[in-house]
């Protein structure tokens, strides 16, 4: 084990100033190429390593109808070689380097990282530039075939053969109209994944995956000036793409939908679902905490009124899930042996009725403000979280250094809040999936009538 060295105590500077009431700072310069890139620099000397972030802004989102599951598709394809870094050079090359790298894919964003020691990033960089501008010249029928039938594998390990996957499938549509850009899933339709040409592909890179569509951040040990240096010569050679515009979606109500789907599972399973607010919308972090309070703990009170009091449910957990453009709120409970799912959404209709009455007690609020800052500092101690963070912050809100702020949204949050978004989005509408064994549609819980 390495010994506690005052350098490395740097790295808990932010938790430690956000605990002493000083205010949370992440310091970052932002810059701007001829061609779009925009840059974000964050200087942590604290220990050699950095970390390069790049958010491409598309994600499932930004498909169409007919043609889903390309965000994901170039998750994988990202991956398999350019014009100087021909396949499987990017995973060799970093990890000689002593550096490591993945990329995810959501509804609204696609993201890229290497992380590893600070001279590594040269390598970074430029395996970055290669792919974002000549990724196309050896792209091939052969190599969008090949991802394809990864990701299709991955589908069907995840959703059609992942037991309560098939859930996953059925709750965009049911939540979202068939207009809006959260109504299919991340991965897509097989359908649409089958349909895909390679020139479909590359134009849907070309529209995209361009610099301008873009932000890279560089967070660790770096000097700001030599950063500079590197990104001009490696990403200014590469042509802005053409611009982009992103409609807002039309406002809609979610239709009361009750459904029931058989799988090969042992345990019937409940998802409530309900519309809400986008990210870092007034209501977002009320909403956020209310989860909290309901499932968050072994103390919150679906836990105990499911879990450990009643003895009716395995599990539960609920989320807020603010995105970009729009938001939903879930509550997942899974019954134990022998018991129905209409008994437990009575148990979850009565508990947040109560809370929806009386609102959370001051221990409650209290202990979710807690955790939620508790979580909050935790995923940004290690360079590689601040730095998602500066390019999250940066998209969101247009401000990385957006983290005191993201904080203060939950410290402001009443217990009157609470009770107040539980009343108006929780009472509403839902969409309410039941996930029985097969044979057995009779342990489905009923819609229920909202008190």
């Amino acid at each position: 084990m390495r010994h506690f060295i005052p350098a490395l105590a740097l790295a808990f500077a932010p938790a430690i100033a956000a605990a002493q009431g000083a205010p949370l700072r992440v310091p970052a310069t932002v810059d701007t190429l001829p061609n779009g890139l925009t840059l974000i620099i964050h200087e942590d000397h604290s220990v050699p390593i950095v970390t390069a972030n790049v958010w491409f802004h598309v994600g499932s989102g930004d498909e169409k109808p007919g043609r889903t599951g390309f965000a994901h598709l170039f998750e994988h394809l990202m991956f398999m070689g350019s014009q100087n870094a021909p396949y499987p050079q990017f995973d060799r090359l970093l990890e000689a380097a002593g550096a490591n790298n993945n990329g995810s894919t959501t509804e609204d964003r696609t993201n890229y990282y290497e992380d590893g020691p600070s001279s590594a990033l040269p390598l970074m960089l430029w395996l970055e530039a290669d792919r974002m501008g000549w990724l196309l010249p050896p792209m091939d029928k052969d190599k969008v075939d090949l991802q394809r039938d990864v990701v299709k594998n991955e589908r069907r390990q995840s959703y059609e053969n992942q037991p309560y996957g098939m859930v996953s499938d059925h709750l965009p549509k049911l939540l979202y109209p068939a207009s809006h850009p959260y109504s299919w899933p991340v991965i897509g339709s097989m359908a649409d994944l089958s349909a895909a040409s390679l020139e479909d592909v590359k134009d849907f890179f070309r529209r995209y995956y361009a610099p301008n569509n873009a932000t890279l951040v560089v967070a660790g040990d770096v000097k700001p000036d030599d950063v500079r240096a590197l990104v001009r010569k490696y990403f200014s050679d590469i042509p802005r793409g053409p611009a982009i515009d992103r409609p807002t979606p039309a406002p809609f109500v979610v239709k009361d939908t009750a459904i029931v789907l058989e799988d090969r599972v042992q345990l019937p399973r409940l998802y409530l679902n309900w519309h809400t607010v986008k990210a870092w919308h007034t209501d977002d972090a009320a909403l956020d905490l209310a989860s909290y309070v309901l499932a968050g703990s072994r103390t919150s009170r679906l836990t105990q009124a499911l879990v450990y009091t009643g003895e009716i449910a395995t599990n539960v957990q609920a989320y807020q899930d603010g995105k970009r453009l729009d938001g939903d709120f879930s509550i997942v409970t899974t019954a134990r042996p022998g018991r129905g799912l209409d008994t437990l959404r009575a148990v979850v209709d009565a508990e947040i009725a109560r809370l929806a009455k009386d609102g959370p007690t001051a221990r409650e609020l209290d202990e979710a403000k807690n955790a939620a800052e508790a979580a909050f500092l935790r995923g940004i101690q290690q360079v590689a979280g601040k730095a998602d963070r500066l390019n999250a912050y940066f998209y969101q809100t247009g401000t990385p250094d957006s983290f005191q702020a993201d904080l203060d949204r939950y410290k402001a949050v009443t217990a009157a809040d609470i009770q107040r978004v539980v009343r108006q989005y929780l009472r509403a509408n839902r969409v309410m999936a039941s996930v029985v064994p097969q044979g057995k549609p009779e342990l489905a819980a009923k819609k229920g009538v909202i008190q």
